[in-house]
C-alpha cells in the first residue's frame, strides 16, 4: 500500500508518497482499509519538527474505514464495520493500518466516510474543551479565535447547542459570513477591528470567563486582556507559534487570571476516556446539532499541495485526503 513518509523535517516538501508493506494485524489489532483522511494542523508541527517525532516516521493521527481483518482477541469490532479515529497513531496518511481496536470508535450508516474523517480530532477536542477543561453553562458568552477554522466551526455550533453566545475573531470580511453561518452570534475582524474593545462593548464591560485561543503568541495578550477577573485562558493551538517566555506576573495584573495549556491526548489517554468523547461527538454529529463542513478534498498523493493551503490559510472548515 502506499503511505506519505517523512525522513527529515521541514516544509511540505518533505512528505514523499512511498511504497509500505503492511503485515497481518497482531493481537488487539484490526487492520483498517482508509477512505478518507482528516488533514489537521497537528500535523504540520510534526512535519515541521515543532513537535518533535522519532524519524522516519508518518504522519497525520485521524481518518475514517472498513476493517478488513481481524486480529486475535478482538471481540468490539468485526470485518465489515465501519470505524474513525482521531487520536493517532501517527501515520494515518495512508492507504490502510493495523491499528488497535480498543483506540478505533464505530460509525453509523448517518455519517459519511468524509465527515467521520474529518470530525474526530477536531470533534473530541472541541468536547473536551467545552465539557472538560471548561464545562461552558447556558446563556455564558465565550471568545473563540480562528472561529472560520475546523475547530472554530465545531466549536461555535457545539456552543450554540448548549445555549452559548460565541464571540468568534476571523482575519477577513470574506469569513464573516462564514462563521456567523456557523454559530457565532458576533464576528469580530481582528485585521480592522480591536478585538478588546469589542469584547469589552458586547460583555457591557465585563470581559468573558472563558477564551479559546488555538492560534498561540500572536494572540496571547489580546486573549488576556479579554478575559473576566478569575477568567480562563485555554491555549490549546499555536498555529502563529508557541507562547514563549510567558510571565505569570501578566495574570495577577489582570485579575488572578488562569492559563491552561491541553491536549486531546491527555483527555483520551485511557479507552474509557476516549469512548465517552467519541461516543459523545458522534451523537451530536448523528443528530444533526453539529455538521462537519467538508470544504476541501486533496488526493493523498496532493498531501504537499494540502498543507501549503492550510499554513497559507488559504482553507476553511474541514479538509480531507482521498486514499
Amino acid at each position: 500500500m502506499k503511505a506519505i513518509r517523512i525522513s527529515e523535517t521541514g516544509g511540505p516538501e518533505v512528505m514523499k508518497l512511498v511504497d509500505v508493506d503492511l503485515g497481518k494485524p497482531a493481537r488487539g489489532e484490526v487492520r483498517v482499509r482508509q477512505t478518507a483522511i482528516g488533514l489537521n494542523y497537528i500535523d504540520t508541527y510534526h512535519r515541521s519538527g515543532l513537535y518533535p517525532v522519532p524519524l522516519p516516521s508518518g504522519i497525520g493521527l485521524e481518518a475514517a474505514g472498513v476493517v478488513e481483518e481481524v486480529g486475535e482477541g478482538v471481540t468490539n469490532l468485526k470485518s465489515g464495520d465501519r470505524i474513525a479515529y482521531g487520536t493517532g497513531p501517527i501515520g494515518a496518511y495512508a492507504q490502510a493500518r493495523n491499528l488497535q481496536a480498543s483506540r478505533l470508535t464505530k460509525i453509523p450508516a448517518s455519517i459519511s466516510d468524509e465527515t467521520a474523517a474529518g470530525m474526530m480530532l477536531k470533534g473530541m477536542t472541541v468536547r473536551y474543551l467545552l465539557r472538560a477543561t471548561y464545562k461552558v453553562q447556558a446563556g455564558e458568552t465565550i471568545l473563540l479565535h480562528a472561529a472560520a477554522g475546523g475547530v472554530g466551526q465545531i466549536l461555535s455550533q457545539w456552543a450554540k447547542a448548549l445555549g452559548v453566545t460565541v464571540i468568534g475573531t476571523v482575519g477577513s470580511e470574506a469569513k464573516i459570513a462564514e462563521a456567523k453561518a456557523q454559530g457565532c452570534d458576533h464576528v469580530i475582524n481582528y485585521s480592522t477591528e480591536n478585538v478588546v474593545a469589542r469584547v469589552k462593548d458586547i460583555t457591557g464591560g465585563k470581559g468573558v470567563p472563558v477564551v479559546y485561543d488555538g492560534v498561540g503568541q500572536s494572540t496571547l495578550m489580546t486573549s488576556l486582556d479579554c478575559l473576566r477577573p478569575r477568567g480562563l485562558l485555554v491555549s490549546f493551538g499555536n498555529a502563529s507559534g508557541p507562547v514563549k517566555a510567558f510571565d505569570l506576573g501578566l495574570l495577577a495584573a489582570r485579575g488572578s487570571l488562569y492559563v491552561t495549556r491541553p491536549t486531546l491526548m491527555s483527555y483520551t489517554s485511557s479507552d474509557e476516556d476516549l469512548k465517552e468523547t467519541a461516543d459523545d461527538l458522534v451523537n451530536m454529529v448523528a443528530a444533526g446539532k453539529v455538521k462537519i463542513p467538508v470544504n476541501q478534498h486533496y488526493a493523498l498523493a496532493d498531501a504537499v499541495k494540502a498543507h501549503q493551503d492550510l499554513e497559507s490559510r488559504k482553507t476553511t472548515g474541514t479538509t480531507v485526503l482521498l486514499p
